[in-house]
């Protein structure tokens, strides 16, 4: 008989931000198990109130505000401006993403009253700021921002329904370029992630069709490029490309951790540390 980790032992394993191999442990009996699970409970416990002692006495910031600093930091210095934008936004600018009654994403849509919303992405936003730009700016106009969106994701180990998406958008390069400018600012992030052995993978968008997504284990990231048909409805005429991240997927991918909430705006957790230790 092969004998595993009880439900309860496994969640708190989870917890504890156990390896994926401590958590697919296999034993003969259950008394082994037990045992196993108290000295790897108690070995998880020792590291995690280091971690939170480091956190305290080295006076450095959690993993999410440094990755935040550090992007911003690189793409400033490769000639992207960052913006920062509101969190709440109309149900009118929604439907000029094609999101409304009966698309895939408006059930997952935060509702504030009839008319608002919560975010469930950058996107909006952005084209907004493109369409007064345009009038402003010489081309190509590159500008990012790194802000909180909020969607109604089934909880688990790889969604939250409140996350921190970074987009980056460049708006009127050569057309033939802009494969190529994808991959050179995902390479970008990916450094400054600290992450390699990525995979660059084409699929298919509700909102956007034709998508170059970001792999490792799980997608961190998706691109496209215009001219597409959304951009008439804000008056955009040139090509462009774009590319959204989700810095918690990052960090989790980072850290090897198999737990999204760990590394997310939590009160349960504090830079990874679940706190009921």
């Amino acid at each position: 008989m092969v004998v595993t980790w009880t439900s309860i032992q496994l969640r708190r394993l989870q917890e504890l931000n156990a390896s994926a191999e401590q958590q697919s442990l296999r034993f003969a009996t259950r008394g082994e198990r037990n045992c196993a699970f108290q000295d790897l409970e108690r070995g998880l416990v020792s590291r995690a109130r280091q971690r939170l002692e480091d956190l305290r006495d080295a006076k450095r910031r959690p993993l999410l505000c440094q990755l935040e600093s550090n992007l911003a930091t690189a793409l400033t210095e490769e000639g992207f401006v960052q913006v920062a934008t509101p969190n709440i936004i109309s149900k009118a600018s929604l439907a000029k993403m094609s999101i409304s009654a009966g698309h895939p994403l408006f059930a997952q849509v935060f509702w504030l009253d009839d008319r608002r919303c919560l975010r469930p992405m950058l996107a909006p936003n952005l084209y907004t700021l493109w369409r007064d730009l345009v009038r402003l700016w010489e081309k190509p106009i590159r500008i990012f921002e790194i802000g909180t969106c909020y969607r109604k994701e089934l909880q688990g180990s790889q969604h939250l329904n409140e996350f921190t998406m970074l987009n980056i958008t460049e708006l009127g390069l050569p057309l033939d370029q802009r494969h190529g400018r994808l991959e050179e600012l995902t390479s970008l992030v990916m450094a400054v992630a600290e992450i390699d052995g990525y995979t660059l993978i084409p699929s298919e968008s509700a909102v956007y069709g034709h998508m170059l997504n970001v792999v490792k284990g799980v997608e961190l990231a998706s691109g496209t490029m215009g001219p597409h048909p959304l951009d008439g409805n804000w008056g955009i005429a040139e090509p462009w490309i774009g590319i959204c991240f989700g810095l918690e997927r990052l960090l989790m991918v980072r850290e090897g951790t198999q737990n999204v909430q760990c590394v997310g705006r939590s009160l349960s957790y504090l830079d990874g540390v679940r706190l009921n230790i």
